[in-house]
């Protein structure tokens, strides 16, 4: 095996599943190396310095750490969102880089109407209660008596649209690239006016989508879910109506701060919070991992084009 053929792994998931990527790769004649998920660039530089290829995970990929891989080819993102890449900088310096679209949609749509129900029915402080020794739970709502709002009807979007149509809930969506849509699409204004759930599945915006002025229009005590970015709320602003109540609850898998420190969201009341974990089912997981090593293949191996390109890698 040639050890100078790297390709760079900074995901804690990748290999998680029933199948092995990471066996892929070896098969193929590249060696693997595993990196700080959290892209520390100093714990990176050593295996930057060699690396061809790059697996990562959501942790940003910045200039800086472009500059300090100049052999790398490709940056395969584990996952479909690429804000945490700098592709102006991949542009320049001839870095292509990919991603996998819909391979956790079904994953995230699960998720997703597990955090809806959890808030609806307060499973999390019921569970919590019977552990203090109380039986006494509060009154919940049936979701399939709920108007659910879906902002970003794409993969995940619609997958959410399916599940809950077995539920009977009423849905509406705001998506303004959606063509084609078997859905009312309305403003993100109106939207919010009338959904008892609001369910975020949008890429990140430089600014909160959700931010203050939405917040207060949202019906009294609806709940706001967010399975897609930080960044699309302005958590200072939820954290603030959850004290009040004027927001019933916010269930997320998603933090600004997530390992980097504690999130003024944590200290609020009627949180649900899970460890971005939507996209991690073993089936999302071996689909994520096969399709971003196969990537790596194509390009490294045998000079072909990727599959899923997000950048074509021509520098400016």
């Amino acid at each position: 095996m040639d050890e100078d053929r790297t390709v760079l792994v900074t995901t804690r998931s990748f290999g998680g599943g029933d199948k092995d990527p990471e066996a892929l790769l070896r098969a193929e004649g590249l060696s693997v190396v595993r990196g700080d998920p959290g892209h520390e660039l100093a714990a990176l530089l050593p295996h930057l310095a060699r690396a061809e290829g790059w697996i990562a995970g959501t942790a940003p990929i910045g200039a800086a750490h472009l500059d300090a891989a100049p052999m790398l080819r490709i940056v395969a993102r584990y996952g479909v969102g690429v804000d945490s890449v700098d592709l102006d900088a991949a542009r320049r310096r001839g870095v292509i880089v990919t991603n996998t679209p819909g391979a956790n949609a079904e994953a995230v749509a699960d998720l997703t109407i597990g955090l809806a129900l959890a808030a609806l029915r307060g499973i999390v402080d019921g569970d919590r209660a019977v552990r203090e020794g109380h039986w006494s739970g509060r009154v919940g709502r049936e979701l399939g008596k709920c108007t659910v709002g879906i902002v970003g009807y794409g993969r995940i979007g619609r997958a959410v649209h399916r599940r809950l149509n077995g539920f009977g809930s009423r849905v509406v969506a705001h998506d303004p690239y959606a063509v084609e849509v078997d859905i009312p699409l309305v403003s993100l204004a109106e939207l919010v006016r009338v959904a008892d759930i609001v369910t975020l599945h949008a890429p990140a915006t430089p600014r909160p989508l959700i931010d203050a002025t939405l917040l207060t229009a949202m019906r009294p005590g609806a709940i706001l879910v967010n399975t897609a970015r930080a960044a699309l709320i302005d958590e200072a602003a939820v954290a603030e109506l959850l004290r009040t109540g004027r927001l019933g609850a916010l269930a997320t898998d998603v933090l600004s701060t997530e390992e980097r420190g504690r999130s003024p969201l944590l200290d609020a009341p009627n949180v649900i919070v899970t460890p971005h974990i939507a996209g991690q089912s073993v089936q999302a997981v071996d689909r994520m991992g096969m399709s971003a090593a196969r990537e790596c293949v194509r390009v490294l191996l045998h000079g072909e084009a990727p599959e899923h390109p997000v950048t074509a890698g021509a520098s400016a």
